[in-house]
C-alpha cells in the first residue's frame, strides 16, 4: 500500500494517472459510438452478415479499445524500468492477440454466413455442396494461417525471441529434416485438405462407399472426414487416404442415383407383365423421380431366371425406400397374379411315371 502510495505520489504521476483513466473513459464512450453508428448502418436485410459479425466482435472490440488507450497514456506514467518494460510487453502481447481473434471472428463469421446460404435440402443440391465445401475448408485453413500468424506475431514481440528465430534459421539443416519427418502426417493432411477444396473428390453430403462402410460426408476438417454411415455411426478417415486410396462416390456429378431390385422367378412367369407392373408401382411411388426405369432377364439358371430392375430417385436415401418399396409390392403381386412363378423345383414326367409304376 505505502509502495502505492509513493508511485502515485511522484511528482507528475498521477496528472499521468488520471489522464489515463479519462483515455480510457473516452476509449469506452468512443467504442459504444462507433458500434452504434457502425450496427444502425447495416440495419438492413443485404448487411446481415456485417450486422452479425459486428455482434460478435463487439465485446472483444471494447478490450481492445481500452488496450489502445493504455498504450497511448502509459509512457505519461513514471514508473520503475522493470514495470515499465513488462507493462509494454504485456500491452503490446494483447494488442497482437486481440487483433488476431478480431480477424479470426471476422473471418468466421463471413465465411459461415456464406456457408448457410448454400441450401443443400433441396433436390438438385450439387453446386450448394461444392461451395459448402470449398468455404468449410478455407474456414479451417483461414484459421491455421491466422493462429500461426498471430503466434508469430506475439513471439516477435520479445527481442529474445527473434534471436532464437534467427538462431534457428541459421541452424536449420538437421534440424528441419527432423522436424519434417516427424510433422510429414499434419502437413500431408493439411496438404491433402487444400487438394480436396481445390479438386472436389468428395463433397459435403455425397454418398460414399469408403472401407467397405457406405454413409454420408457429414463433415470435412483440416485434417480429416467424418462420415455419417446408414446406421448412424460415424466413420472418421484422414483426409490423406481419401487422396491416396480409392472410394465409391455415388452422387460425383449429381445427387441423383440408380437403384437395382432383383428377383429369382420361375420360366413360366410372363415378363411383359411383370415389365406393365413396374412402370405402374413406380408411377403411383413418391419416391421415384420419373426417369429411369428398366426391367429386363439378366440371368437363366438351370431352374429360374433373375430379373432386374433399375430406377433413380433424387437422392441415395430415397433410392432405398424406393428399392424396398419396390420389392415388397413386387413379391406381393407375384404371389396374389403369378404364384406358380414363384421359384420351385422341377422333377422330370419320365422319373415321376417310373416311380409310379415301380
Amino acid at each position: 500500500m505505502a509502495l502505492l502510495e509513493s508511485w502515485v505520489s511522484t511528482p507528475g504521476n498521477f496528472q499521468g494517472i488520471l489522464l489515463v483513466v479519462v483515455t480510457i473513459t473516452f476509449a469506452l464512450l468512443l467504442h459504444w459510438l462507433v458500434f452504434y453508428l457502425l450496427l444502425k448502418s447495416t440495419n438492413s436485410i443485404s448487411s446481415t452478415p456485417w450486422r452479425s459479425v459486428l455482434k460478435k466482435i463487439r465485446t472483444l472490440a471494447l478490450f481492445g479499445f481500452i488496450v489502445l488507450a493504455i498504450k497511448f497514456t502509459l509512457p505519461l506514467v513514471v514508473m520503475p524500468p522493470n514495470t515499465e518494460l513488462f507493462l509494454n510487453y504485456m500491452v503490446r502481447l494483447l494488442l497482437v492477440g486481440i487483433t488476431g481473434w478480431l480477424v479470426l471472428q471476422m473471418s468466421n463469421g463471413l465465411l459461415e454466413y456464406s456457408i448457410a446460404r448454400q441450401r443443400i435440402d433441396v433436390e438438385d443440391n450439387l453446386v450448394a455442396r461444392k461451395m459448402r465445401t470449398r468455404l468449410r475448408v478455407l474456414r479451417q485453413a483461414l484459421a491455421t494461417v491466422i493462429v500461426l500468424v498471430t503466434i508469430a506475431a506475439m513471439l516477435l514481440v520479445f527481442p529474445e525471441a527473434r534471436s532464437i528465430g534467427l538462431s534457428l534459421f541459421a541452424s536449420a539443416g538437421v534440424a528441419g529434416i527432423v522436424v519434417g519427418f516427424a510433422a510429414r502426417p499434419v502437413l500431408s493432411n493439411l496438404l491433402a485438405g487444400i487438394q480436396i477444396a481445390l479438386t472436389q473428390p468428395i463433397r459435403i453430403d455425397d454418398a460414399v462407399v469408403i472401407e467397405g462402410e457406405w454413409g454420408w460426408i457429414e463433415e470435412i476438417t483440416s485434417t480429416y472426414v467424418v462420415i455419417k454411415i446408414w446406421d448412424w455411426r460415424r466413420l472418421v478417415v484422414p483426409l490423406s487416404q481419401v487422396i491416396e486410396k480409392p472410394f465409391q462416390n455415388w452422387t460425383r456429378q449429381t445427387a441423383s442415383i440408380i437403384g437395382s431390385v432383383t428377383w429369382h422367378t420361375d420360366y413360366s412367369l410372363p415378363v411383359d407383365a411383370m415389365r406393365s407392373k413396374l412402370m405402374q408401382l413406380l408411377q403411383d411411388s413418391p419416391h421415384w423421380d420419373g426417369d429411369v426405369q428398366v426391367l429386363q432377364v439378366v440371368e437363366a439358371g438351370p431352374e429360374t431366371m433373375t430379373l432386374r430392375a433399375l430406377m433413380s430417385a433424387k437422392n441415395s436415401p430415397t433410392a432405398w425406400d424406393l428399392r424396398c418399396e419396390i420389392r415388397e409390392k413386387m413379391i406381393a403381386w407375384l404371389q396374389n397374379s403369378h404364384p406358380t412363378a414363384l421359384p420351385r423345383k422341377r422333377l422330370q414326367g419320365e422319373l415321376l411315371s417310373q416311380t409310379t409304376s415301380e
